[in-house]
């Protein structure tokens, strides 16, 4: 095993990535680029007693670029720190096929470029997927089919490719929103039951939520394991997303790169490949309605209410699990 260490901010940390920097004109933080790192200062290692056993070990520090007053940041936008962590886990699930699975804030250092733009250090590579070239088509064409309410894909792909009964929930679990395509039925049946006695409504929501499980996992042997952990990445940005206050419209981006994905399949004739850039693009249009939702967002949280578009969203699938019987109570970093 290689270890070495790994200079950059933690995602946690807001206020070193947006501080101001003191770094120097046209200069990136330590490491950056694939830089190698300089020798630490001589009046850094004089800090470290060379009799100590583990002196060789002791990771000396490189902070310069915080300024005299060590108050200094990477003087980042959010916007592109949370755009660049998007594109590359959609360019994983959509193009490459090869999926990081835990991309917690503790598993991603964030440096500044010498242009002023991020880098993203992706560490903790113990948790992959590999997605196969079918079923990386199928998800590609399910999230563009997502975002174009293209019911009859959806019900094709999750009912006769990988076995799931109840396409309204796997849909609204896959967005993290309540999706207003398809049919319905499951969550319809679930809320007819609202005006009835609270005992007999719970005892009843409880068999139909049952049911709706049973449903989603009509056929076990057809469900791709795959999709347990693609949807642990998607919560996770998404809760990455909502920590730094939602600068991105995490889902239109998700979905671009699905499209994007169906237009450059290389087993795909000329014509083909002619046909899907023009969806790609037609796709591009469509997407443009959910750009009206994010600033919406964005224009409550900055008058103090709202946390942005994907607090909003969040919020929409509690108050939908409520009326489910379901209570979701905690975050995605809640203990």
């Amino acid at each position: 095993m290689t270890a070495e260490w790994i200079e950059g901010v933690r995602l946690w940390d807001k206020e070193s990535l947006t501080n101001s920097w003191h770094g120097g004109w046209r200069k990136g933080s330590p490491g950056a680029g694939g830089r190698p790192l300089d020798p630490p200062p001589p009046s850094v290692t004089a800090n470290i007693p060379t009799n100590h056993p583990n002196s060789e070990k002791l990771k000396p520090t490189r902070n310069a670029w915080r300024g005299p007053g060590q108050n200094g940041g990477l003087g980042l936008s959010l916007r592109p720190v949370m755009q660049t962590m998007t594109d590359l886990f959609s360019a994983q699930m959509f193009l490459w096929g090869i999926v990081h699975c835990d991309p917690h804030p503790g598993n991603i250092f964030i440096r500044r470029l010498p242009s002023g733009k991020p880098e993203l250090v992706l560490i903790d590579h113990g948790l992959y997927i590999t997605m196969t070239s079918k079923f990386r088509h199928e998800y590609a064409l399910f999230w563009r089919s997502l975002m174009t309410f293209d019911n009859a894909t959806i019900a094709r792909i999750t009912k006769d490719e990988w076995g799931i009964s109840a396409p309204d929930i796997f849909a609204s679990a896959t967005l993290m929103k309540p999706y207003e395509g398809g049919d319905g039925k499951t969550l319809s049946e679930i809320k007819s039951m609202s005006q009835k006695e609270q005992r007999v409504r719970q005892f009843e929501m409880q068999q139909k939520m049952r049911k709706g499980i049973r449903e989603i996992l009509s056929q076990q042997e057809k469900f791709p394991q795959e999709l347990i952990f693609i949807g642990r990445n998607l919560r996770i940005v998404q809760g990455n997303n909502q920590f730094l206050g939602s600068p991105i419209n995490r889902i239109k981006i998700t979905g671009t790169w699905a499209s994007r994905a169906l237009a450059e399949e290389p087993a795909h004739s000329m014509w083909e490949r002619w046909r899907e850039y023009a969806r790609h693009v037609l796709f591009r249009v469509v997407l443009v309605s959910t750009d009206f939702y994010f600033w919406w967002s964005k224009v409550k949280q900055v008058l103090g209410r709202g946390g942005g578009m994907d607090d909003d969203l969040e919020e929409n699938m509690r108050k939908m699990a409520s009326g489910m019987g379901v209570e979701l109570q905690h975050g995605v970093f809640d203990g």
